[in-house]
């Protein structure tokens, strides 16, 4: 009778049960050959790394599942109030050293909005030294009659001191009161600085109680005919109101179609389930948000010292009770189209997570569980590094570990079940960007070579040169970095885009 013999081996906490084939040279024929594995030899290293990635991993597909089971809360334009009835919108527009032509493409996507002409108006705020992009929007105001331009002047200017005013009556503008930003007056030069200058201005010339709404975007930022008839509707039962992103430049470069996916997978997929009525912590997307003004005066306005303005102000809101909602239908923007300009954009909005995420939530009273909610949305990004320890880990457990029986029941279930979590993961998202690229790509050829150029392959590359930016930003939140204006270079690259009445998105969708 043939008798068959399991050999056990410990290995650092964990054991060997896994008997591959038939060993003859132990001098018990049918006998399964299990290796077991010196503790500080270089497979076991290997399986400990492997170990940990895929635990990580696990984690991480946790995050998800949670996410992905939170409510979405969506609105329409289809339940605007009527002409007489809407609220009044001022659209900031804050530039830095632009391209004329980009503007126009802007200002040619606005001018198609459909909304009373009393009842909007758009004001861009470039710096007063900002000489020829002031030159630039001069002329084109002669084409476009709802264009003001607000100049933004050094802090030391007599008019930003309904600003210091407010702030010195405001608990919650706490960077104000305490800190080294404390009373500082010397506000980086950068966005967020315009923006506050002209959210007050604003205010201050605002007729006596009047609340209106406010809306920002970018330089190339091209909204929908119906992005502020979504507002409006939306405003009549949330507070803060979001639009989603796509790229319109997706086949422009490998690069570009790799940073448009960024967006695929978390503007047009993932973010809208912070939402979840209210019950999680959100980010804004920093373009494309509504609010009320004198709601974000009460809380402090936008904060001056951070790399960018979305999360933190984001929060602030939900601590405050404000609920968001999300509008479907996007703005088109346009991608860096080479790695080295889209490196340099990502490392700025992670030094702006990681600043975000620390001492603004102690201000901000968060819980232990608030901030834990508050970690999920950084989570996506962050663990984005684990990639460069799972796939070699990966491409070891498929080689050596099956040869000689290293991997534990327990490790190789867990791997199993991560394989298969992203197998569905990744049809989800490909299936949603598939769809959205129908929102910028009239052709089916154009669509299929998008996909084409985001292959799983592809992907995991871009996910491990994702540890660029991801250490760069670090780097800058310890040094206290991202105070100085890194534009993130806008080409005009979505004018025949936006000039075509053909583009699905520049109809609302």
């Amino acid at each position: 009778m043939r008798v068959w013999h399991l050999v056990i081996a410990p290995l650092g906490g964990l054991t060997n049960h896994i008997c591959l084939a038939p060993h003859k040279a132990c001098g018990l024929e049918g006998t399964f050959k299990v290796n077991a594995i010196d503790p500080i030899s270089g497979p076991a290293i290997w399986l400990t790394l492997f170990a940990i990635a895929q635990l990580l991993y696990g984690l991480t597909f946790l995050v998800d599942l949670y996410l992905f089971t939170r409510p979405v809360n969506l609105v329409s334009s289809a339940t605007a109030p009527p002409d007489d009835e809407t609220p009044r919108i001022l659209l900031l527009y804050p530039v830095l050293h632009e391209m004329e032509e980009t503007m126009r493409t802007t200002f040619t996507a606005l001018s198609r909005l459909d909304y009373p002409k009393d009842r909007w108006s758009v004001t861009a705020i470039p710096n007063a030294d900002d000489h020829a992009t002031i030159a630039s929007l001069e002329r084109l105001q002669t084409e476009f009659d709802f264009l003001t331009i607000t100049k933004i002047p050094p802090t030391s200017h007599a008019s930003w001191d309904i600003v210091w005013k407010d702030w010195d009556q405001n608990p919650h503008a706490y960077w104000w009161r305490e800190g080294k930003f404390a009373h500082d007056r010397n506000l980086p030069p950068k966005k967020t600085r315009q923006l506050i200058y002209a959210l007050y201005h604003a205010l201050e010339d605002a007729p006596q109680g009047e609340d209106f709404l406010i809306d920002y975007i970018d330089a190339d930022s091209c909204p929908p005919r119906d992005h502020f008839r979504a507002g409006a509707a939306g405003m009549l039962t949330h507070d803060v109101i979001q639009a989603e992103n796509v790229a319109g430049n997706l086949n422009a470069s490998l690069a570009a179609s790799w940073h448009a996916f960024d967006h695929m997978a978390w503007d047009g997929r993932k973010y809208r389930h912070l939402t979840a009525d209210g019950k999680h912590p959100y980010w804004i997307l920093g373009k494309g948000v509504f609010f009320r003004a004198r709601d974000l005066q009460r809380l402090g306005g936008f904060h001056p010292w951070m790399a960018i303005e979305d999360p933190e102000v984001g929060m602030r809101f939900w601590a405050a009770g404000k609920k968001l909602a999300v509008v479907e239908a996007p703005l088109i923007e346009e991608v860096p189209l080479t790695f080295g300009r889209g490196i340099t954009q990502r490392k700025r909005w992670v030094c702006g997570f990681l600043q975000s995420l620390s001492l603004p939530l102690t201000e901000l009273k968060f819980s232990m569980s608030q901030t834990m909610k508050a970690w999920m949305n950084f989570l996506p990004c962050a663990s984005l590094w684990v990639n460069a320890l799972g796939f070699p880990t990966g491409i070891w457990a498929l080689t050596y570990g099956a040869n000689n029986a290293a991997i534990p029941p327990w490790l190789f279930w867990l791997s199993l079940i991560n394989i298969t979590a992203f197998v569905l993961t990744m049809i989800g998202l490909y299936i949603s960007t598939w769809r959205r690229t129908a929102l910028v790509l009239t052709r089916t050829s154009d669509r299929l070579y998008y996909m084409l150029k985001i292959n799983p392959l592809f992907l995991m590359i871009w996910w491990v040169v994702w540890l660029i930016p991801i250490w760069l930003g670090f780097w800058m939140y310890m040094r206290s970095g991202g105070l100085v204006w890194e534009r993130t270079e806008k080409i005009n690259a979505n004018e025949a885009l936006i000039r075509s009445e053909r583009t699905p998105a520049v109809s609302g969708s």
